[in-house]
C-alpha cells in the first residue's frame, strides 16, 4: 500500500538532504526510508531501486544548480557573466555537497526521466551561450567548456577535501583563478586547421 503523502519527488528530496549530510555515494534507500519515517519497502512504490533513485538525484541537482546560475547571470556578458556562473557553481557545490558530487558521477539516469528534467540540456545552453559571448566557435567552444568544467570542479573538490593549507585564502586564489580565466578566454588561441601537433 502507498505511505498517503508519499511521492517520487518526497522521496527524491529526502534522498538529496541526506546526500547532503552524508555523502551522495553513502545515499541507501534504508537511510531515505529513516529519514521519511517509513519502512524500506515503502519507497519502492515510488522509486524502482538505489540507482533510480540516485538518478532523480542527480537530476534534482541538476535542475537546482542551473536555475541558480541562470538567474545569476541573467543580463551579463563576457567577465561579469563568468564571474557569476563560477561564483554560484561553487557556492552551490559548498552549499549542498552531496547533490553537487550527484550531478559530477556518471550515473545510468531512465532516458524517460532524463528527457523530462531541463537542468542538464539547459546547462549545457547556459555554459555555451556564455562562451560565444568571448567570441568563441567550435571547436574550441568545447575545449573552453571542458577547461572551465576542470577548473571549477578541480578548485571545489580540492576545497572539500581541505586541499589548500597555504596561508593566503582559498577566496583570494578563486579570484585571482577567474581573473586568468577572463584573459584567457579573451585570448583565446584558434584552433589549429588539422588539430594539434
Amino acid at each position: 500500500m502507498v505511505r498517503a503523502g508519499l511521492t517520487a519527488e518526497r522521496v527524491t528530496t529526502a534522498g538529496a538532504e541526506v546526500a547532503d549530510e552524508v555523502g551522495f555515494e553513502q545515499v541507501t534507500m534504508a537511510r531515505v526510508a529513516r529519514r521519511l519515517g517509513v519502512k524500506d519497502a515503502s519507497l519502492y512504490a515510488h522509486v524502482r531501486n538505489l540507482q533510480d533513485l540516485r538518478g532523480r538525484i542527480a537530476l534534482l541537482a541538476a535542475d537546482e544548480k542551473t536555475l541558480r546560475i541562470a538567474e545569476a547571470t541573467a543580463g551579463r556578458a563576457g567577465k561579469d557573466a563568468l564571474l557569476a556562473f563560477a561564483d554560484t557553481w561553487r557556492a552551490y557545490a559548498h552549499r549542498h555537497p552531496g547533490r553537487y558530487a550527484a550531478t559530477q558521477t556518471p550515473i545510468e539516469i531512465d532516458p524517460e526521466l532524463a528527457a523530462r528534467a531541463p537542468g542538464p540540456r539547459r546547462a549545457v545552453e547556459l555554459t555555451y551561450g556564455m562562451l560565444r559571448g568571448y567570441g568563441l566557435s567550435e571547436p574550441d567552444l568545447t575545449d573552453a567548456v571542458r577547461l572551465l568544467r576542470s577548473t571549477f570542479h578541480g578548485f571545489v573538490a580540492l576545497e572539500a577535501a581541505g586541499g589548500f593549507a597555504h596561508e593566503r585564502t582559498p577566496q583570494e586564489s578563486w579570484d585571482r583563478s577567474l581573473d586568468a580565466l577572463h584573459t584567457l578566454l579573451e585570448h583565446w588561441p584558434s584552433a589549429r586547421e588539422g588539430g594539434s601537433a
